[in-house]
């Protein structure tokens, strides 16, 4: 990347606490919470699952919960299953399901970078199986949406 003329001197210049990526970074602040945002794709949605999913404790999980609520990456939808008491549960929202290239793009440079061999999962478009990637690109190209992605096991990799 390069910057435009006026943006050169790089000392000249500040945008602060503006930064969206600091942003961004100051939200997703834990592993926790990335964690939940990635449960959330993978259709987790009820607390005592997250906790079990992820392998954290209940606080820590409640705390992640709290911080993408307050952001309104996830709202809580009730729910009661009979004979039971009401409970919530936790779902994106627009602004969580536009995490998903985030989520994405961190995953593929995982598998590209921190893999030995052979990635646990694929994300591949349901119906063609096409492998879904993220990249940068200027020309635009049709998204796929979270519904539209299968998430597949991989064969386990060879360990000789």
């Amino acid at each position: 990347m390069e910057f435009e003329d006026r943006l050169r001197d790089r000392g000249a210049w500040s945008i602060g606490d503006g930064c969206s990526a600091e942003r961004v970074l100051d939200l997703l602040s834990t592993k926790t919470v990335f964690l939940v945002v990635r449960e959330c794709f993978y259709g987790t949605t009820r607390f005592e699952d997250f906790v079990s999913r992820i392998g954290t404790s209940a606080p820590a999980v409640s705390r992640a919960l709290k911080q993408l609520e307050s952001a309104r990456i996830v709202a809580r939808v009730p729910y009661r299953e009979p004979g039971r008491r009401a409970r919530d549960e936790y779902r994106l929202t627009p602004a969580g399901e536009d995490l998903l290239p985030v989520f994405l793009s961190l995953m593929q440079w995982g598998d590209t970078y921190l893999q030995d061999g052979r990635p646990p999962l694929s994300f591949v478009e349901t119906g063609t199986g096409r492998a879904v990637s993220v990249r940068v690109t200027a020309d635009p190209a049709p998204e796929t949406a979270s519904d539209a992605i299968e998430i597949r096991l991989n064969p386990a990799r060879r360990r000789d």
